[in-house]
């Protein structure tokens, strides 16, 4: 804006030159123009650098009576008029928009000296151009303000993608390290049970060791298959059967590895949605895994309660040594747990009591 305005000055003193060389004060009209363009350029950038409103009011007002000495030394050239509205156009710039306005209104005055109908028509005229080099340098300032109003938001724009993309990142590590730990862990922590049970009776019972280890051995490629599903970061869902058939499972494999478990289902079973689902079944094999290597327990019993109107209950009890004995309650395991029912829109909690057993509860709509 600041250069269209020093170029629209130039051409304005050039106007200037042009009309006032047989004028008879044409000398001073020149110099009291150079003056002036000198100030509509390099003091008009100066001030408007500093943003000060008091200065911005002073230079307008000896811009705009070294306008009217130029323009009464010219005989009313139109390149005086020209450097006039430079003016209005930079107050503007310079002024609120009330001052800008002023400057508008106190233009057209330069044609008093005239015959009243002769400086009426000059200054209705003024007048007219005035109020449209304000519209119009008001019109320009505020798309420049828009242009870079949008250029800002484009960037803070730009920087809430990056911010959501690694926040994705993030969050995608940590269902792929959930997945780890709830389903490797689980696995391992299976197999590990089964071969101590299989050393335990591979001198007596050969038969019932081969029969143990050939189970670690399928446990063992389920948790393979569970590491390359991880590692790829692509969920596979688990087999589509029923929530209580997977328990059932789970409940065989806990009572197999030496920790006999029971199974209790209460009301009638209803299809969940997919993460109210996985979050109960990641609950059941978390809660089971801890009461394998950390409980100490003799028995353990998982309950599935479909009887509340609008949420599915799972409670994995045991009844060993609780948490005192047990694993940390913002481990990584149960901080999992916690996660995944709280994305399903539910809750976590854990009961203990020291000496007699630990009851992990999740519940999710459904």
């Amino acid at each position: 804006m600041e250069r269209a305005l020093d170029l629209l000055t130039l051409a304005a003193y050039l106007t200037l030159l042009a009309g006032t060389a047989a004028a008879h004060h044409a000398v001073a009209a020149i110099g009291l123009g150079a003056v002036y363009v000198v100030g509509a350029t390099a003091g008009f950038a100066w001030v408007r650098r500093r943003d000060r409103r008091g200065l911005s009011i002073g230079f307008v007002a000896a811009q705009l009576v070294l306008g009217y000495a130029t323009f009464v030394a010219s005989g009313a050239m139109v390149g005086a008029i020209l450097l006039l509205l430079v003016l209005v156009s930079q107050s503007v710039l310079l002024l609120p928009p009330a001052g800008a306005l002023t400057v508008a209104g106190l233009v057209p005055f330069v044609h008093t000296g005239m015959e009243w109908r002769a400086g009426l028509r000059e200054g209705l005229g003024m007048l007219a151009a005035a109020a449209f080099a304000a519209v119009l340098t008001h019109l320009i300032v505020r798309e420049q303000r828009a242009r870079r109003e949008l250029a800002a938001a484009h960037d803070r724009l730009r920087a809430y993608a990056l911010q959501a993309e690694r926040l994705a990142a993030v969050q995608e590590r940590n269902r792929v390290a959930r997945d780890i730990h709830d389903g490797l862990g689980h696995s391992l922590t299976v197999v590990q049970m089964q071969v101590k049970a299989a050393r335990a009776v591979l001198a007596t019972d050969p038969a019932k060791a081969d029969a143990v280890l050939a189970k670690a051995q399928h446990q063992a490629e389920e948790a393979l298959a569970e590491v390359r599903r991880s590692v790829g970061a692509m969920r596979e869902p688990r087999p589509s059967v029923p929530l209580p058939e997977a328990l059932r499972v789970l409940v065989e494999e806990t009572s197999a590895a030496g920790v006999p478990t029971s199974l209790d289902v209460s009301g009638q079973a209803r299809p969940l949605v997919a993460d109210a689902e996985e979050s109960l079944y990641r609950a059941a094999q978390e809660g089971l895994t801890n009461v394998r290597k950390h409980a100490r327990a003799t028995r353990a019993a998982l309950v599935l309660d479909y009887t509340g109107p609008a949420a599915v209950r799972l409670e994995v009890r045991d009844d060993g040594t609780g948490l005192s004995g047990g694993p940390d309650p913002a481990g990584f395991g149960l901080v999992g747990v916690r996660e995944r029912a709280a994305h399903a829109g539910g809750r976590m909690s854990i009961e203990s009591v020291p000496g007699s057993g630990a009851t992990l509860s999740v519940e999710v709509p459904g």
